[in-house]
This record gives C-alpha cells, structure tokens and sequence, in this order.
C-alpha cells in the first residue's frame, strides 16, 4: 500500500514536458521504458483505465512499483532517448509491448573515394556513422541535398590507387549527367575529393552555416541571372535547411564516451544527476540523492557523487563534464567545464533534469511530509530574504483605484506560507483625496497595525508592499510612527522586473526567478492584487446602483442600501413583488419605487 501512495503522489507531480519514462519493480529493475510527448499525460493513461485491451498491461500496471522520468525538448530527443535505454536495459514489458525497430545512420564509407549513404547496420570498420535518425524523411532530405551540392560518386567500385592506374573503369551516366566527377578514370583527384567530404561531414555534424551562405550566393547568381526557376528551386532548399535540425541534444557525433555529472541542492539534501553518453548518445541516466549532515557545500557533495557513480556504474570513461571543478583529483580522469559547442548542450540538459527531480522532490514532500515542506519552504525564505526569523505570519498590501474613483487598499494573510482567507481584510480609503498611491499606503498601514497593537493581536514577521521604493517608504513611516519600526520586517516588490527594496537601501535586490520565495511573495501579490480589484468592483458597481435609487423623489440613501443589500441588483428590485418592497420600506416608499419603475416602462 505505501508503494501505491507514493507513486500516486509522484505522478500527480509530473510535468507536460515531452520525455522519457521507466517504470520499475519492487527490487528495483527497469521493467519498461516509454516516450511521451506529454509524461503527465502519458504515464497517468496508465493508471486511470478501469479494463486494459492488452493482457500484458494490465500485467505490466500490477507490477510497477516506481517510476522515474528524463526531460527532453522534444518529442524526436524523447524518441531517439526511447531506442537507445531499450537496447541499454533490454525490460521485460517492452520485448511484450513493443517492436524494438533500429533507426538508420548516414554512412561516410572507410574506402577511397568514400560513399556516403543511408544504413540501418553499423559496422565497425572504421566507417564513421552519424544518427540515429529517427525521422527518414528528413535524413533522405539531407541526403538528396548533399548529393546535389557535392558530385559524389554512388557506385561501390574498388577505387584502389592500383585499380585507376590500370584503368580498370570507365565513367558511367551519372558522370555524364554532372553527377560525379569520375575518380574512377583520375578525372578528379582524391584530394579535392577529400574536401568535398569534410564539408559534408559538417553538415551533417550540424554545421550548416557554410553550405546556406553557398546557396544564397547561388541564389543571388540566378536571380541576376533572370534563372528565376533554379533560384527558386534553391531558395526551397535553404528554407529546408533552415529548420532542419540534423543533430538533437541526444546526439553528437564528436561525443563518444564522456560522463555528465550536474548538482543542485536545497538546505537538507544534494540532488546529483549522472548521465552516460556513449558514441554520443544517452544511454543512462540516473540522479543521485544525498542527505546533508553538516551543510556540505556543491563542491563537496560533487566529489562525493562522483566516487558513488564511479564505483557503482564501474564507468570506464575518462573524461566527465562537470559544472565545475571538483577540490580532489581523480586518477587517470579529466574534468571539462564546457563553455560553448556539443559538450555544454549535454551539461544544459544534465543540469535541467537535476533541477527538475529537485522541484518534483519538493512536490511530493507536499503529500509525504506536508509540515517538513513547509518548514523548508519557510526557511528558505528567511535565507533568500535575510530575515532574522521564520516568517510565519506575513501580511501583503495593494492599493486599487481608477482615477482615484472609491479608492480601496486590500490585505493579505499567509500563514506558514499558504492563503489565509478568513483574515483577508479590505480598507476603504478615507483621509486621501484623489489617486495617490503614496499617501494612501501610509494611511492603510497606520490603520491596520494601530488597530492590531490595541486588540493586542500577534504582528507578523514580514509584511510585503505591493511598489517600489516610494510605497515602501510610506508604510516605514507609519511603522516607525506606531513605534514598531525594527520589530516587523517589511519589503516592497515592484512589478516590473519583481526587484525587492528594503528600507534604506537605494539598490533592489533580485531573486532568482524559479526560486520558491518569489513564487510565494508573487502569489501574495497577485492574491491582494485580486481581492483589492474585487473589492473596488463591488463598490464602483454598488455606487452606481446606488445612485440610480436616490435619484428618486422621497428615496434616500439609507433606504437604496436597505434595499440594494436585500435585492443585490436593480435588476431583482424590478422583478420583486409589491409584498416584498412593502416589507423593507413601508407601503408609501414601496408605492413611489413601483411608480418610478412603471414611469420608465412608457418612456
């Protein structure tokens, strides 16, 4: 039963993202690895159907007792990622489940004159591959492409140094046709061929800026030229190229066999992400998690890591990507710190899924230990926001007005991090004249916290200001008036970059985006922002209603107040009967309101 709770909990908290899932037993084997364009979506179909067309998933359902994902960004990198765990792992559900189909490889032949063709078998005689491509209408693409911008020959004859000297060849059509330069009778030497097929290798590696800006000279040529068709059949190709990705995050030729190692950590425990490339492609990926004793740095926790991975996966690479370098030598291994090229791509993508096992922790600690997440939550922001003290209690503030129309200010209340509704509180704007923002913030908060300190009421650790450095300086006036100055701590975020001012300090600080803290205070922000605007609606919408009722002869404000509470809306004091106004105003009033409405009718 504790299994089926925590894995319920886990795939409540997975993301849209595209990716690869696997699913494991109870002792821990890989027992299916699926693709997703959508893991949430995906692995959830799993567990909501009642009655399985196949035998074998229902099977395969009973069995899973964890399951764990790997981001991509998208679904061709989560396909290509699919292939190659299922050959790394070989689980058991996905020879039942699947077909485990190989993709093809574009093939630079080891021969003179090299060939370069489509393959779905990798032979290792020195031949260099590139791939997989798991979309062969796009590797085909490619392929015509090259074919038509390097004359390269297509036959498989033994283009020997001895077999062109005895002339054993002769040209064939595609010579005739400008489609090879015919090596086969030394028309074209092997140097000028070998160049033609380093070009053709950057393309397909990816680098492709080379052969666009040939094109586009090309381009240019026959348009001068009025060849208006062969520049469009050109300018068809470029726009091709253009979005054509011959390389993904999962795959890099000039990668063979490196380990990818990313850390990040929260104040309790290291989150370390392992990821083996081999012949540039992922075949595992794995993150490691280490509880804290003694507040180890990143530095530390990563040494730690990478001695864990090294004994346990018995890895025989000798260079791993890191972030940084780690304080202790390892013997015959050479750290790289990517700053640009194939190599950095893998470390971004080691780092994303780190951070994202770090966050879905975060999450399921929301089911597992709502109090231990809470905590942490808490704690981080008391570090992010240099607090003295927990913040338990904080309290957030946001004025509303349209041209300083019925101008109203809204409050508020987080208790240990979450809404507080029940304290939520509205103020009417009453000693301010006009839309000022300043003045309205300083009255609002004298107000609030005069009244707290007489009922004797516990103040909050923090209070937030919905502004910049002018709003926060009126509500410090106010706080320093009241004389608790020093005993609440008290920021203003400004909406435009969420900068956080502190009281005395011209210069705001950041925080960084994804962090919890400015997801709780933005939260509060946007929750005052909305109860504020409510509240001025409400009271734009009942001053209007208002109006209308005493613009009637012998009908004041007190009885159109009775009367909008009770009815909400002119509307339901139309449709009311004589009996029910006769009750709230008397028989004389009720008579003038009915005549009025009947007035209005004819006109």
């Amino acid at each position: 039963m504790q299994f089926v709770l925590l894995l319920e909990d886990k795939i409540k908290s997975l993301p849209h993202n595209p990716g690869v899932y696997q699913f494991f037993d109870v002792d821990g084997t890989i027992i299916y690895v699926g693709k997703a364009k959508s893991l949430k979506n995906r692995v959830s179909s799993y567990f909501n159907k009642l009655n399985y067309e196949n035998g074998k998933t229902r099977v395969l359902v009973k069995k899973i007792a964890n399951v764990e994902v790997i981001l991509v960004e998208t679904e061709l990198d989560a396909l290509l990622l699919e292939n190659n765990l299922i050959k790394k792992h070989k689980p058991r559900y996905n020879v039942l489940l699947k077909d485990d189909k190989t993709f093809p490889w574009l093939c630079i032949k080891n021969e003179p004159f090299p060939r370069i063709f489509a393959t779905r078998n990798k032979i290792n005689d020195g031949s260099n591959y590139f791939g997989p491509y798991a979309s062969v209408k796009m590797m085909n693409i490619l392929l015509k492409l090259i074919r038509q911008l390097y004359p390269i020959r297509s036959c498989k004859l033994n283009l020997s140094k001895e077999n062109i000297e005895k002339n054993k060849f002769k040209v064939c059509l595609e010579y005739h046709i400008g489609n090879c330069k015919g090596p086969c009778e030394a028309m074209q030497s092997e140097v000028e061929y070998k160049e033609s097929i380093e070009e053709i290798r950057e393309i397909v590696k990816g680098n492709i800026s080379s052969v666009l800006n040939h094109l586009k000279k090309l381009m240019v040529e026959y348009s001068e030229n009025l060849s208006f068709e062969r520049a469009q059949k050109i300018k068809i190709k470029i726009d091709i190229l253009d979005h054509y990705k011959s390389k993904s995050t999962i795959v890099s030729p000039t990668i063979h066999n490196v380990d990818v190692m990313s850390i990040c950590s929260d104040s309790k425990f290291g989150f370390i992400n392992y990821m083996k490339v081999i012949d540039g492609a992922i075949v595992h990926s794995h993150t490691l998690e280490i509880k804290k004793r003694l507040e180890e740095t990143d530095f530390e926790l990563l040494v730690l890591g990478i001695a864990e991975m090294k004994q346990s996966y018995n890895t025989l690479s000798d260079e791993i990507i890191v972030p940084f370098l780690p304080d202790i030598k390892f013997e015959g291994i050479r750290f790289t710190i990517p700053q640009i090229g194939d190599k950095k791509k893998l470390l971004d993508f080691s780092e994303r899924n780190v951070k994202y096992f770090m966050l879905d922790t975060h999450k399921q600690e929301k089911f597992t230990d709502p109090e231990q997440h809470t905590k942490r939550i808490l704690e981080l922001m008391q570090k992010d926001l240099r607090l003295t003290e927990l913040p338990i209690h904080i309290e957030c503030f946001d004025n509303s007005n349209i041209q300083g129309s019925n101008a109203v200010s809204a409050c508020v209340v987080f208790k240990n991090a979450k809404p507080s509704k029940a304290e939520y509180r509205h103020f009417n704007i009453k000693t301010v004249v006009g839309p000022n923002d300043f003045a309205s913030m300083e009255e609002v908060i004298y107000r609030r916290y005069k009244r707290m300190l007489e009922e004797k009421q516990a103040l909050p650790q923090l209070i937030v200001i919905d502004g910049g450095k002018g709003q926060l300086s009126s509500a410090i006036k106010s706080i320093e008036l009241l004389g608790i100055g020093g005993k609440i701590a008290i920021i203003g975020i400004a909406k435009k970059l969420e900068e956080i001012y502190y009281p005395g300090d011209n210069l705001p600080m950041y925080i960084d985006k994804k962090s919890e803290t400015l997801t709780v205070i933005q939260h509060m922000r946007n929750e005052a922002h909305r109860f504020g605007i409510t509240h001025h609606r409400n009271k734009r919408s009942k001053a209007a209603i208002t109006s209308e009722l005493t613009e009637i002869s012998g009908i004041g404000n007190e009885t159109a107040e009775i009367l909008l509470t009770y009815f909400k809306s002119i509307k339901n004091l139309k449709l009311a009967n004589t009996t029910e106004i006769e009750k709230l105003v008397g028989k004389a009033k009720a008579k003038i309101i009915l005549n009025y409405f009947e007035e209005k009718k004819v006109l």
